[in-house]
């Protein structure tokens, strides 16, 4: 890391589209028909749909720090339509209905643009597509099998490309193949979330900044400076869960590390292509995540220290020497022409990882308490079907409306066992990332096409397959 290198400080997202002037805090005990808990994508998009669907409801949102502390402004600006759990879905309750699901988040990559643009949201949306590369035979073994199943639940519309054709579209040193699909744009996502705050404001939705929750229970949501009741409350907290009474083994927060280069010159570019600038990632068990931003940067991420012990979350994103080291080393092996520009920026965040890797969206009907999350790195995208699934919930049970097609889906009221608890917890993720990151080394050097036993054991274990 150069000494010019900003570490922390939220994210790099924030640092070049500045902090939000701050709202007003909670000023007391007050009444609302829903509070909305989190001021990041899911608690944003849910008072979105909501107030647009029924604008005679009084909502009001709850924001610890201010809107999009958290993951919501700290991640790769993908828009995508992976959601985690689908392929459990898919063993619990059917292809079918895992087809529905993935259907709907195919969708949910349009809806978001949609959105955007009616709200005149300028996020630096490029709708490029998602390019997985590979660059070890095990990684391509493990690419055809991923096509092939993206094609089993209805991706009819992806593309599995060699060598050649790979670097037509992105020149990634070493690599043997990839696969596209058209479900994926490019975005800033501090842009898109300070617009769409703005758009629930002007809807009269009812934000207040500064002000953590402590507690949820029944429609009750205590904060030191006074409670909110409603008759729904809606948990929209993701890697941050942990901080809420009773909650600490509910999501893991996994923590994500990124940096972001200074703006690259037309001859950088010129050897890695990229001109379709197309959301960018890869096969590796301990994967990255990139993208080439608006003004010319690479941003890419990966998991540094994957995990704070007792499911701590940190206080303004600032990264480990090392994780950034590790994160520069890919960059360069990936592009090496990138060996000598400046790293402006690296930043960290955390997500949530429920203990069987699947999201949901759920609400009790018997006492109003709702919730959505568990992405697991899926979130710019999920959050928005998630939004959209909560209205309907909350729609069907104040009888103003049914059941609809997002009501139906596998995740709608999933439930989950908690995490072990430490230092089970600490032990095992780290333990898993160690055997990810071995097994991404020892592939790296081998021939076979065959994935490494240690990550199919570490699959195994941490219930991802």
């Amino acid at each position: 890391m150069s000494s010019s290198t900003i570490n922390g400080g939220i994210s790099f997202w924030y640092a070049q589209d500045g902090i939000p002037a701050p709202r007003e805090p909670l000023p007391g005990d007050t009444t609302a028909d829903v509070c909305v808990v989190g001021g990041g994508f899911t608690g944003l998009w849910t008072a979105y749909y909501l107030k647009k669907a029924v604008p005679f409801l009084n909502i009001t949102v709850l924001e610890g720090k201010f809107c999009g502390y958290g993951a919501s402004g700290r991640n790769g600006g993908w828009l995508y339509n992976g959601i985690a759990g689908r392929d459990s879905y898919a063993r619990k309750y059917g292809h079918d209905a895992a087809v529905r699901l993935q259907q709907a988040m195919n969708g949910t990559v349009d809806e978001v643009v949609r959105v955007a643009a009616d709200e005149n949201i300028a996020a630096d949306i490029h709708h490029g597509g998602v390019l997985k590369v590979a660059y070890t035979p095990a990684q391509l073994a493990r690419l055809k099998d991923f096509h092939t199943t993206e094609i089993a639940f209805g991706e009819s519309d992806r593309t599995l490309h060699g060598a050649r054709e790979t670097a037509e579209r992105v020149r990634v040193t070493g690599a043997v193949g990839s696969a596209w699909t058209p479900h994926g744009a490019r975005l800033h996502p501090v842009k898109l979330l300070k617009g769409l705050a703005a758009a629930v404001e002007a809807l009269g939705v009812t934000i207040h900044e500064s002000t953590p929750v402590t507690d949820i229970k029944p429609k009750h949501a205590v904060t030191p400076y006074g409670t909110v009741r409603a008759p729904y409350i809606l948990r929209c907290t993701e890697g941050f869960t942990a901080g809420l009474k009773g909650r600490r083994r509910s999501w893991l927060p996994m923590n994500s590390s990124m940096i972001a280069t200074e703006p690259l010159p037309a001859a950088v570019w010129d050897t890695i292509g990229w001109e379709g600038r197309e959301t960018l990632g890869d096969m590796a068990h301990a994967y990255m995540y990139a993208q080439r931003t608006a003004d010319d940067r690479i941003a890419l991420g990966g998991r540094g220290v994957p995990y704070r012990y007792g499911s701590r979350t940190d206080n303004d994103g600032r990264t480990q020497s090392a994780t950034i080291a590790a994160l520069r080393d890919i960059l360069v092996r990936l592009f090496p022409t990138t060996a000598g520009v400046r790293i402006d920026h690296a930043w960290s965040g955390v997500l949530g990882v429920p203990r069987d890797w699947c999201a949901t969206a759920t609400l009790d009907r018997t006492t109003g308490l709702g919730w959505a999350g568990g992405y697991v790195g899926s979130g710019v995208a999920t959050a928005n079907l998630a939004g959209r699934t909560l209205r309907d919930l909350i729609q069907q049970d104040s009888g103003q409306g049914g059941p609809t097609d997002l009501t139906a889906l596998p995740w709608v009221n999933h439930k989950v066992r908690k995490w072990e608890p430490e230092p089970l917890r600490w032990l095992g993720v780290h333990t898993l990332y160690a055997a990810y990151r071995t097994a991404d080394r020892r592939e790296a050097t081998s021939s076979t096409p065959t994935t490494h036993p240690l990550a199919r054991a570490a699959d195994r274990v941490s219930g991802r397959h």
